[in-house]
């Protein structure tokens, strides 16, 4: 009796390079070594469940929770294939979701988050940091504020009517990699913000004298 055959189609796009490309730089392992898994959940880790949406992210464009769901359905095959991992639908439901930011978004998960994942994409690109830069920009738009919400009135260059976050980063040439980023509320000034990503990138890197001057 001949077997059927069941030919299962689906569109890779770029997302199976970009997973790959966060396992080399061991991104799951390094987010489930410090964001605590509780001992009854089931299903894929927190490390797992934020590459496979920051896949969807930058493959898709679209950053919205609601999406993610419907997208790792049409492409489960090539996931499970990709990652070697059984994905269950539930696994990338609004509630499951709304836990990664919430996790990566306290400190003390971020910076030691931060520190594995720059000294790992140090060795795995073989880079020589030699001249590391420090500033700050400032992210304005459209939104709703709160009295504790990111988005604050500020000092801003483009337009001081809008609500706005600043972004602190420090990148290392000479590939321009970002090495260190603190998200502050739209209100703070830059210079108390300037040490404490400074300290985290001396810890990240091993090594000091690699401030640049700005031209």
């Amino acid at each position: 009796m001949e077997s059927e055959l069941t030919v299962t189609v689906e569109r890779v796009d770029d997302f199976v390079l970009l997973i790959q490309v966060m396992m080399r730089l061991s991104l799951p392992a390094i987010l489930d070594r410090h964001i605590p898994r509780h001992w009854l959940q089931e299903g894929l880790s927190w490390g797992w469940v934020a590459t496979i949406w920051l896949a969807h992210i930058v493959s898709q464009g679209d950053h919205r929770k609601l999406t993610v769901r419907d997208w790792v359905r049409q492409a489960h095959t090539t996931l499970e294939a990709t990652t070697g991992l059984s994905i269950r639908d539930t696994d990338f439901t609004d509630d499951r979701l709304t836990i990664v930011p919430r996790e990566l978004s306290k400190p003390e998960y971020w910076h030691a988050i931060e520190q594995d994942l720059g000294q790992n994409t140090v060795r795995v690109y073989d880079l020589n940091v030699e001249r590391v830069r420090v500033d700050a920009t400032t992210i304005s738009g459209y939104h709703e504020g709160s009295e504790d919400g990111l988005f604050q009135f500020g000092k801003s260059k483009d337009n001081p009517e809008l609500l706005q976050v600043k972004l602190m980063m420090a990148s290392g040439d000479p590939l321009g990699l970002p090495i260190a980023t603190d998200v502050v509320s739209g209100e703070q000034a830059d210079d108390r913000l300037y040490v404490p990503i400074i300290d985290r990138l001396v810890s990240t890197l091993n090594k000091t004298g690699l401030l640049g001057t700005a031209r």
